[in-house]
């Protein structure tokens, strides 16, 4: 009969942990986005540590990763966890699948020393045009999964399930587009205002990610100045409402759609909004630092957006670029970093939204590789193989630079080559036989950088062993004091 009772007795000392927890700490200023989709990850102890010297008190994870939890614990930093895509299927069709997930990435570091879990994102944009319907049927079924384990749990009060949808999930109408005209997309609105009903219902935000650079990329008759927040283009007039960006206009075309749909006060985060500073002629460090500043001002303000007054809850989006994304939706994926892939601000930044030329933070104490670079050989004579060489280096690694309107754009042939080498020879963390290229590139120890274009040296991929180890004690006590408790 003990055996059966304690993993109830469990459940309520986790409940009862948690509301202790809580009581101390509530995040209320900026959130950041820390994707993990690079080759050579910063060591996380010092990207946490980062986080706590510049005043990041809100984290969005992608997923629960245990090296990044890990180094959370212990810290009041607020945190957003996320389900992947790929998990929502089965966790839809099986309740014990969520609640083992519930279990695993949330219940059992609820302890003094653990961490503090505020939101659980299922799913990241399901409904994604993008998507074609993939994740349709299974996000509003595993949601309501992981919210029933959450309460079993005694957490659905406090831990709050959204889910993270992309600005496509709402539209104004062509033959009025303005933000009063806003509705969601005929073909996902009954199920969207399904999840919202269920999220309301639970006092749960709808969180929605809103990239403004997105309008303008690939779009060259977009007023410029209108994706930034101190432009002087002719504004956008609503009724009584004026639009002088287009990211209260996008917002707003939100606020109106739940509005028809019957949630007028819905609790809104932005889950996502940046730019990037490489990857297209219009990504770049001075157009990145005049829209997050002016983000920042606008969001903390409390002036809110012509329908909704108030500070915006926002996400910005990225902490540290990330070399391995995909780049299908453009170069730019991989540059929306406000760090560097070393963790070195790209550009000051203040996060109280008041000072323009604050300096960040930087991540201290990486170590490089070796100065040391791979280009191509200068006395190389047969090229025959060069155009090939390039093409494979770059398809095994990140030669997003090279594209137009980016920063290494302006090399020559040559610069190109060995841009293309030197970025394999460092994902490959320098070995000896990846500067070859059919004897076509040669190692250096003169950095081949020019004005503009950076040739990097990566990171030393750091032994994680005693973080690991630290992880598994902590979480072990956990469960201990858990069963001690429950006896």
């Amino acid at each position: 009969m003990a055996q059966e009772k304690a993993p109830c007795a469990i459940r309520y000392l986790v409940a009862f942990l948690f509301v202790f927890l809580t009581m101390a700490s509530c995040g209320t200023g900026i959130g950041v986005n820390w994707g993990t989709m690079a080759t050579h990850q910063l060591p996380p102890e010092k990207v946490i540590k980062m986080l706590q010297e510049n005043g990041f008190d809100k984290l969005k994870l992608f997923d629960a990763e245990e090296w990044i939890m890990a180094a959370l614990m212990g810290t009041d930093i607020e945190v957003m966890l996320a389900i992947p895509n790929n998990m929502l299927d089965e966790m839809s069709k099986n309740p014990k699948v969520a609640d083992s997930w519930v279990y695993d990435n949330v219940a059992s570091y609820l302890y003094p020393g653990g961490l503090n879990i505020k939101y659980i994102a299922v799913g990241n944009e399901p409904f994604l045009k993008d998507y074609n319907g993939t994740y349709l049927q299974s996000t509003l079924p595993a949601l309501k999964n992981v919210q029933i384990s959450l309460n079993s749990w005694g957490l659905g009060s406090k831990i709050k399930t959204t889910v993270p949808f992309n600005a496509d999930v709402y539209y104004s109408p062509d033959s009025n587009q303005v933000p009063s005209a806003g509705d969601f997309r005929p073909e996902v609105r009954d199920l969207t205002i399904e999840i919202i009903q269920f999220l309301y219902s639970n006092d749960a935000p709808f969180t929605v990610n809103i990239y403004p650079f997105l309008s303008l990329y690939g779009n060259d008759h977009f007023p410029f100045d209108f994706a930034f927040f101190d432009g002087t283009n002719k504004p956008v007039i609503d009724g009584n409402s004026v639009y002088t960006n287009v990211f209260d206009a996008n917002l707003d075309t939100l606020l109106w759609a739940l509005d028809k749909a019957g949630y007028p006060d819905m609790n809104i985060i932005v889950g996502e909004v940046g730019w990037p500073t490489d990857g297209d002629k219009n990504a770049n460090v001075q157009n990145a630092k005049r829209f997050n500043m002016g983000l920042l001002k606008h969001a903390l303000s409390g002036n809110g957006t012509p329908k909704r007054k108030g500070i915006i809850d926002i996400y910005l989006f990225s902490l540290i670029d990330e070399d391995a994304k995909s780049i299908a939706p453009g170069n730019f994926e991989r540059h929306w970093g406000i760090f560097e892939f070393d963790g070195k601000p790209k550009y000051e930044l203040d996060l109280a939204g008041l000072e323009e030329d604050k300096g960040l933070v930087p991540v201290e104490g990486i170590k490089y590789m070796e100065k040391q670079w791979c280009i191509l050989d200068p006395k190389a004579k047969d090229l025959h193989y060069l155009p090939e060489s390039i093409d494979f280096a770059c398809s095994k690694s990140d030669c997003t630079a090279l594209g137009y309107g980016s920063s290494c754009n302006t090399l020559t042939l040559q610069g190109n080559a060995s841009y293309a080498f030197n970025m394999y020879y460092q994902v490959n963390n320098q070995r000896d036989w990846d500067c070859d290229f059919s004897g076509l590139a040669i190692t250096t120890d003169e950095d081949p950088s020019q004005k503009g274009c950076q040739f990097p040296v990566m990171i030393s991929r750091g032994s994680s062993l005693h973080q690991r180890v630290t992880h598994i004690l902590k979480k072990a006590l956990g469960v201990y004091i858990f069963l001690v408790f429950s006896l």
